[in-house]
């Protein structure tokens, strides 16, 4: 379980394709004290650790995951949103993340407004997701505050901070994210499906 809180930052240093999965090996401050088997989040992907070299760590996602987030899309040198599983002592300062990436959604709009910025994202509502206004959403694994809420479309204020402490600013128009809608929203979902 994660918190959306992003610890730091990871380059993708080499991808290597086997099969239908892609091995990622992302260089970061962190890497030398992760251990093999370890669930760490990639762009809110829980992944597992399977080898560490250095200050480097590599990790294995499946062809459902790639299907299901953007990680397939990474290049050389993108950089990745990462964070620690949460200790049971720990403070939740998020939300409650499982690393399950839903769906992805794409930046429609980037815009300024008096020392933050806001970004809107537009994702495919037939896959039955939803957002509510001051509710929790995980893009790229960062736990967030929804500001407006659409059927398929939600916005999100992004404060200095966060812009400078994670992959959100490199997202522009067109970009593609990795969504996980808040999990007691979706058990209310699915029980309000059943009940039909």
């Amino acid at each position: 379980m994660f918190t959306g809180i992003i610890e730091t930052l990871g380059t993708v240093k080499k991808i290597e394709a086997e099969q239908s999965n892609i091995h990622l090996f992302i260089e970061s401050e962190i890497s030398p004290a992760l251990k093999i088997d370890q669930s760490v989040s990639h762009n809110g992907v829980c992944l597992t650790i399977v080898g560490i070299e250095g200050n480097v760590h590599q990790v294995t996602a499946i062809h459902e995951t790639l299907e299901k987030s953007n990680l397939g899309k990474l290049k050389v040198d993108d950089i990745v949103n990462l964070e620690r599983c949460v200790k049971v002592d720990g403070r939740l300062d998020g939300h409650i993340v499982q690393g399950h990436v839903d769906q992805t959604a794409i930046c429609t709009s980037v815009e300024p407004q008096d020392g933050s910025v806001v970004y809107t994202f537009e994702y495919d509502a037939s896959l039955n997701n939803i957002t509510v206004e001051k509710g929790s959403i995980t893009v790229n694994g960062i736990s967030l505050t929804v500001i407006n809420s659409g059927i398929n479309t939600f916005s999100v204020a992004i404060i200095p901070y966060t812009l400078d402490n994670t992959n959100l600013k490199a997202i522009e128009i067109g970009s593609t994210v990795n969504l996980e809608f808040d999990i007691l929203g979706k058990y209310v979902n699915k029980l309000m499906e059943l009940r039909k």
